[in-house]
């Protein structure tokens, strides 16, 4: 190995134990006095019920972790989102599990908190997914309820979510395991089956306080709303369970009798590891953005027995398409390639840059895929699409548009993966948040924005000394310096990956090694739901 390997395996390193350090602190949610004071009340945290539910020694990915992360610091900050959403086994069945983390203001939902609860049913949705409710909540968050409470993508969805869930043949678990207040008290009731813990769990449209104002009736909470009043008088709950271990006992048992499922059929034999170390990866990967790297040498350390077989190998050549199985799975990967390469015509191309050529090969590859019915992986380190005259009058818009118009119409799972940069219309063709993944998952070297830091900063920075000029103020060159720096201070911390999973642009920021098994389980999920749509790209411009 050479010395800048040994350099870039520093660095990356670094990167993944500062994510993990940040997940330790993350993991604690409100703290370490509120989990004390929760065991106190007899109950489990959010992490200890996914924990005790899920199957033993069985994989399993959290989706979202850093939800919320460096947000809300004038309310006390919202670690997680306040709620813990991990995708795993029950019983030996693929489930998603939804806990809130009552040790965060009391389990309140803040509006990132909705945004990952949908995010949770959208992914059960998509994928026909067994989905647990493990409840705990004290409602809405008061001081922000004007960005959570009205609008088509706040609480409310949530139970219209419910509903639609139930028409598809869904199955919906709720146990309420704490308190399950106001709007809230209906996700029970929506769901197909629902547990109570006794003289812990309580479910009221109001609380004894407010009732003893609405009403003047004088009545204590667990008289209003507990376990024997639910399970024995209103019948809006199905079971009584004595404790959080019952209650998560008797969902096992529940999800143990479940049916099979229909299956989408994508072609799975037996997993090999990669033959080459994926450990290598974080030698590969570059400390510094601009420097080139060939992406085969990752992919060959990401796919089984590190077999690949590369469609259009001397074409189109900043993009890297071709065949691979990753734990057994079939996959199609459509990747950028970070090295610059010599073109057909014998010209030079930069590497991570989107040509008329790649982005050509890699929307027959992606039609390929959908005709084979092979899930797509995109590996993205991208700038964005090759711009100036000669590009321009190649008609590299419509190539470019081509691209993004098999992305958004491919029927396929498909699967993001932002190695490096995720720059412009490049997040776009290469299967951004905003084209539907299935999951998308960001490495800590990665970066997402409109453009690269420095590029922005400078133009950023000429547009307030222009302002400032216009004003009359002079620009010294320490003046400009200085504003510069600042400028792309604040930038860089805006294309940070915790920056983008704070706000679930992405599902989570994950160690390199670990890429193999979000995929896996995400073509698992995909499996159990057949293809109802046929690939149609519509009308373009050819």
């Amino acid at each position: 190995m050479d010395l800048n390997f040994n350099k870039n395996e520093d660095h990356n390193k670094l990167l993944v134990s500062d994510m993990k350090q940040r997940f330790n602190k993350v993991k604690l949610g409100g703290g370490e006095k509120r989990i004390e004071k929760l065991h106190a009340e007899g109950k489990m945290t959010a992490r200890e019920r996914i924990d005790y539910l899920l199957d033993d020694g069985a994989k399993s990915i959290e989706i979202a972790a850093f939800a919320g992360d460096g947000m809300y610091a004038e309310h006390g900050g919202c670690p997680s989102g306040g709620v813990v959403v991990k995708m795993g086994y029950v019983r030996g069945k693929q489930c998603i599990v939804v806990a809130n983390d009552a040790t965060v203001k009391a389990g309140a939902w803040f509006p990132i908190t909705g945004k990952k609860n949908l995010r949770a049913q959208e992914i059960a949705m998509e994928n026909r997914l067994p989905i647990i409710y493990l409840v705990d909540s004290a409602g809405v968050y008061l001081p922000l309820q004007d960005e959570i409470f009205p609008d088509k993508e706040h609480f409310g969805r949530i139970f219209r979510n419910n509903a639609i869930m139930s028409s598809m043949g869904i199955t919906q678990i709720a146990a309420v395991m704490g308190s399950c207040v106001a709007g809230g008290a209906y996700l029970p009731i929506m769901s197909d089956e629902a547990l109570i813990v006794d003289k812990t769990g309580s479910i009221f449209l109001a609380g004894s306080y407010l009732v003893k104002a609405a009403i003047g009736e004088n009545i204590d909470n667990e008289t209003l709303g507990g376990a024997t009043t639910h399970c024995e008088i209103s019948g809006v709950t199905d079971y009584k369970a004595k404790d959080d271990k019952d209650a998560l006992d008797r969902i096992k048992n529940i999800i143990d009798k479940m049916g099979d499922f229909d299956k989408a059929g994508f072609s799975r034999i037996k997993s090999e590891k990669p033959a080459l170390p994926p450990e290598d990866i974080y030698g590969i990967i570059p400390k510094l953005r601009n420097e080139q790297y060939d992406m085969m040498e990752v992919i060959k350390r990401l796919v089984d027995n590190s077999d690949f077989e590369e469609y259009k190998a001397g074409y189109g050549q900043t993009i890297i398409t071709g065949y691979a199985r990753v734990d057994g799975w079939a996959v199609g990967i459509v990747a950028n390639q970070r090295k610059v390469v010599k073109s057909k015509k014998g010209e030079m191309q930069f590497g991570g840059v989107i040509y008329s050529d790649s982005a050509d090969k890699a929307t027959r590859f992606i039609a390929n895929c959908n005709q084979k019915k092979i899930p797509l992986v995109f590996l993205q380190d991208v700038t964005g699409f090759m711009v100036g005259s000669k590009s321009e009058h190649g008609g590299i818009i419509k190539d470019g548009a081509k691209m993004v118009n098999a992305v958004s119409n491919s029927v396929v799972p498909k699967f993001t993966v932002v190695i490096g940069n995720s720059y412009g219309a490049g997040n776009y063709a290469m299967c951004g948040k905003a084209y539907d993944p299935r999951l998308i998952v960001a490495w800590p070297s990665a970066e997402l924005a409109v453009m690269g830091g420095t590029q922005a900063a400078k133009v950023l920075m000429q547009i307030e000394a222009s302002s400032l000029k216009a004003r009359g103020e002079v620009i010294t060159p320490e003046k400009e310096s200085e504003m510069f720096d600042k400028i792309k201070a604040k930038y860089d911390a805006q294309v940070s990956p915790y920056y983008a999973a704070s706000r679930i642009w992405t599902d989570g920021v994950i160690d390199p090694l670990d890429t193999r098994k979000w995929i896996s389980l995400g073509i698992e999920a995909a499996n159990h739901a057949p293809i109802e749509k046929k690939f149609n790209l519509g009308v373009i411009q050819v």
